[in-house]
Order: C-alpha cells, then sequence, then structure tokens
C-alpha cells in the first residue's frame, strides 16, 4: 500500500470517531451529553485492538478498549453471539470500565458476512437509579447501591430494539424520558460509525483498510519509542491521596519503570479497596496513564493500540486503583481517576520538569441534584473546573476542566429553564491559584439556589490536601463548600448529601492550581495584571509576592 492511501485511511477513520461523537451529541436529551458533550467513541479493529478514538473524555481512553475486551471475554464465556445487525448494551464497571452511569453501547461492522471492526460509544447518563439522584453518593457501601447494573445484553437484534431492555433501562431512572432518548442517540453514534467504515471499505477495499490499520499500529509504536528514546531512564516513585468523606487518606503509590523500550507502571503499596465509593476500576486506571503519557508525548502520538503496547501496568487485585466486585465504584472514575493523574504527573516531573505542570485542582467537582417537581422525579448533574497548575514558561489556565474530563459547562440558561435551580454565582475564585514564577489558574465559584424542596449531592476532593506546587511554586487554595440554609450560612464536608429547602443554597468553592517555581521570581508586571483582572487580591500579594511591597494599593 502507498503511504498516502494508508494516511487516507487512517485520518478518516479518526474523522469518523469524531463524527460519532457529533452525531451521539446532537441527538442526545439530556444537558450532560448535549450540552457538556461527557461522552467518547471509538473504532476498534475485528480483534478488538484500537483504531481510532475521538479527543472525547481522557478517563475514556483506557477503558473503552478493556471494556470491549472484557465484553467479548464475557460473551464467548456466556454463549452469546455476535450477530449481524445488533448492539450490544452495558454498564457494569467491572466489564465496561468506568462507573454504573456511563453506558456502552457496542455494535460490530460485518462485511461479506464476517466481523470486520467495531464501533462503540460510552456516555455519562445523568441519573441510573441508586440512593441518591444522579446516581453518584458519598457514602454508598457497594456497588447495589449504586444504581442499576446491566451485564452485557442485547439492545438491537436485527436492527430492531429490544423493547424490554429499553424499559429497564428507563424505568429504573429518575429521567426516563431523558435514558431513552440518550440511549437512540449513542444507538445512532454507531450507525454512523459503521457507514463510514464500510464506505471506506467499499472505496479501497477489505484487503486496504486492514493493511491501513496495521500499518497505523506500527506507526504509533514507532513514535513511542522514538519519544521514549529521548527520556531519561530508571525507576521514579511518587505517592499522593484521595480523601475520605470524613478527610481521612486514601494513599495512591506508583513506580514508574523507564527502559529503553518499555514504561511499566507499578501500583504496589496503594491502600486496599474501601467501603465507599472511591474506587477505581482497572480501565479507569488504565485510561490515567494513558492520558498522562499522551500529554506529555505529544499530539504526533496516535491514539490507537500501537501506541500504547509498550506501556504495561500492573495494580495489584484488591487495591483501590484495581478492586473486586462489589466494591462501590462510582467516585473512583471522577475523582480516584484524578489523583491519579496527578500522581502519575508528580512521578514523571523528575523525569520531564520542563513539561510537567504542578497539580491541577485535582476534582471533577460532581454535582448531583434532583427531586420531585410539579409531579415528575428529575435529576441532574454536572461538574465544576478547576485551576491547572503552572508549568515552566506559562501560568495555568484559570477555571476549566482539568486533566481526566474534558467537558464543557452547562449553561446557566439551560439549567434555569429545566429545573427548579437558580444559579446565584459562577465566577473565578479570587486568591485560589498557587503562587510562583508562573502561578497555578484559579477556581470557580458556582452557587445554586433552590426553589423547590432538593436533594443535592457534592463529591469533590482536594479538601485537604492541596494541589501541589514545584520547583518552588506554592500550593493551590483548596476546595470549599458552604451551605445556607434557613439564613444560617456554614462551611461543610465536600462529600456531603444535602436535603435544600425552597429558599436554601449551596456553593461550592473549586480549588485553584499549584504554582511552578520560585513566587519571588514572577515578572511584576504580571502580577499587576492578575490584580486588575481579579485574580488576586491586593492582600495576596503582599503574602505572596514581597518582589511587589514597594507597590502602593
Amino acid at each position: 500500500m502507498d503511504k498516502i492511501t494508508g494516511q487516507i485511511i487512517r485520518n478518516s477513520l479518526f474523522y469518523a470517531s469524531e463524527e460519532m461523537g457529533i452525531a451521539l451529541r446532537n441527538a442526545a436529551y439530556s444537558p450532560n451529553i448535549k450540552e457538556r458533550m461527557d461522552h467518547s467513541a471509538a473504532i476498534f479493529d475485528s480483534e478488538g485492538r484500537l483504531i481510532a478514538q475521538a479527543e472525547h473524555i481522557p478517563v475514556h481512553l483506557g477503558s473503552l478498549p478493556w471494556g470491549l475486551k472484557k465484553t467479548i471475554e464475557y460473551m464467548e464465556k456466556e454463549s452469546l453471539n455476535w450477530e449481524e445487525g445488533c448492539m450490544i448494551v452495558l454498564n457494569n464497571p467491572y466489564i465496561a470500565g468506568t462507573h454504573l452511569n456511563d453506558i456502552t453501547v457496542i455494535r460490530p461492522v460485518y462485511y461479506l458476512s464476517k466481523i470486520i471492526a467495531f464501533v462503540a460509544n460510552k456516555a455519562h447518563h445523568s441519573d441510573i437509579g441508586g440512593k441518591v439522584p444522579g446516581s453518584i453518593s458519598f457514602d454508598a457501601k457497594s456497588i447495589y447501591e449504586e444504581g442499576l447494573i446491566v451485564n452485557p445484553i442485547y439492545l438491537i437484534k436485527k436492527d430492531e430494539f429490544q423493547t424490554s431492555v429499553l424499559s429497564i433501562l428507563s424505568i429504573n431512572s429518575r429521567n426516563p424520558y431523558e435514558r431513552l432518548g440518550d440511549i437512540r442517540a449513542q444507538v445512532a453514534a454507531n450507525y454512523v460509525g459503521e457507514r463510514r467504515i464500510l464506505e471506506i471499505i467499499n472505496k479501497y477495499g477489505v484487503e486496504a483498510f486492514n493493511e491501513a490499520n496495521e500499518i497505523a499500529f506500527e506507526y504509533g509504536e514507532k513514535i513511542f519509542l522514538n519519544k521514549l528514546k529521548e527520556m531519561k531512564k530508571g525507576i521514579f516513585e511518587a505517592e499522593d491521596f484521595i480523601e475520605a468523606p470524613d478527610y481521612k487518606n486514601i494513599k495512591l503509590k506508583v513506580k514508574i519503570n523507564i527502559t529503553d523500550d518499555k514504561i511499566l507502571v507499578d501500583y504496589e503499596g496503594t491502600d486496599r479497596q474501601v467501603p465507599m465509593p472511591l474506587n477505581a476500576v482497572f480501565g479507569v486506571t488504565i485510561s490515567g496513564v494513558y492520558f498522562v503519557f499522551r500529554s506529555l508525548f505529544g499530539e504526533d502520538l496516535p491514539l490507537n493500540f500501537g501506541a500504547f503496547k509498550n506501556i504495561e501496568i500492573s495494580a495489584p487485585t484488591g487495591i483501590v486503583l484495581n478492586p473486586e466486585f462489589p466494591y462501590p465504584v462510582a467516585g473512583g472514575n471522577v475523582e480516584t481517576s484524578q489523583r491519579n493523574a496527578d500522581l502519575l504527573y508528580l512521578a514523571m516531573s523528575n523525569v520531564l520538569p520542563d513539561l510537567v505542570p504542578s497539580a491541577a485542582g485535582g476534582s471533577m467537582n460532581n454535582v448531583m441534584i434532583g427531586g420531585v417537581h410539579k409531579g415528575k422525579t428529575w435529576a441532574f448533574y454536572e461538574t465544576i473546573g478547576v485551576g491547572l497548575g503552572g508549568r515552566k514558561g506559562m501560568d495555568g489556565t484559570d477555571g476549566i476542566q482539568a486533566n481526566m474530563t474534558n467537558t464543557m459547562n452547562t449553561p446557566i440558561e439551560d439549567i434555569e429553564r429545566n429545573y427548579p435551580i437558580l444559579i446565584r454565582k459562577y465566577e473565578f475564585r479570587q486568591n485560589s491559584s498557587g503562587a510562583g514564577k508562573y502561578r497555578g489558574g484559579c477556581g470557580i465559584i458556582r452557587s445554586y439556589l433552590a426553589l423547590d424542596d432538593i436533594t443535592f449531592t457534592v463529591l469533590a476532593d482536594r479538601g485537604k490536601n492541596k494541589p501541589w506546587g514545584l520547583f518552588g511554586g506554592l500550593e493551590g487554595k483548596n476546595t470549599e463548600v458552604v451551605i445556607n440554609k434557613k439564613g444560617r450560612r456554614r462551611k461543610v464536608r465536600i462529600k456531603s448529601t444535602f436535603i435544600l429547602n425552597k429558599g436554601d443554597w449551596i456553593e461550592i468553592r473549586t480549588a485553584g492550581g499549584g504554582g511552578y517555581g520560585n513566587p519571588l521570581e514572577r515578572d511584576i508586571n504580571n502580577i499587576f495584571r492578575d490584580y486588575e483582572n481579579g485574580i488576586i487580591s491586593f492582600s495576596y500579594i503582599k503574602e505572596y509576592y514581597k518582589q511587589f511591597k514597594k507597590w502602593k494599593k
């Protein structure tokens, strides 16, 4: 095959995965998918090897290939057959790879009665049952408290919906109408992916399709090995902590061994699995490793099987990063995944100090709200951005989704139009950034006023352990949650569930990123610019930037 044809096929498949995501977003019903784009799509070869994945949600990066492999194994074990015209649906995290809210839909693509590829997508559904609206609680002791569990089952046979399965998925949600719409959107996305694959095969032939994929895998491996040659070799370790609801530390530990042709990542020494929803299934752990190394290696490393085949990951069974069924995992996907990324970056700061940033705000700051309004049950889910860590030559970005999430914010207009909530405040959090030669980004303040009685759950982190700085940079400010009930305002735990009555409000103050480098070396013009923009106050300047001491307010 000539190189140009191979490149055309490879790029066409990548954009096919992007188009799958666009179709999913455009057809979805829920704000979480339609507005926040909390979904991912991918294309695999007939062996389940990743061909292309759209640049959607990093925490899905490793879980989709892992989940497809586990699904194939499950179907073989249970004597379920892939059939032409079928789609499989599942959400069991110990098979699919994230948490129950993420529903995965898989379609085998047939050509001349043989499977030539798989298309798959994963989307976060804002409610899948469980003990709290939004399904992500802070205190579930087993996965059975987190919502409906679905092992691989036919969603579609002979291109017809299995209505009984749709009924099960919808009736177990507080938003049955949204569930039906979002599931159908996922099905539409897979049809788009299948259509694009068959168009490529019809144009170039099945042999060219397979050959182009093998060439793409070889290219991905070649880029990886070339990047590895330039990297310092040796063993590099780090530890960090995720916080239990009572702020007790749960330790994550990693050892990264960089050799001439492999990267070995070992999580020996990480704390044992816990009876709370902070365990992260192994697919989530894999995603963190892939995300960090993809970000450090650069955009020229493609998202395919070959790019990651020389990374070996080991995590003892029964630790918080590789739990056993039925330990709860809802928060592990969204919070422990973030700490895993911080952990890996911290270890790699000894290898690539000019590339690795200081810690970001370190939490997705999950908000789950719901109740009964005008006689109907409802549920809403969103996450709130943080400050990114500073890095060499660059301040951290202010108020953005960091690391393992890549979603948008939910427009205030959409929230207030559809739910009994008023957004009181949405702004940058002044003085939250870690000081440094290159400061961390600042966090966000988002405040919710209840217009009816509601149940409000927040699952955040970095309430005690502040985002760390690097090379003299200072920590970012920690996460805070403030509640006002009946006119009484108080700080509360950042992993909690509350009943808010009409007129009560709650405010999430997200963490800022850590600083990079000595604050005394920060350019005075940049300090003044931050002050003018309201990022920092005069008192903050006096405390952290002594070189500005002669300046008067």
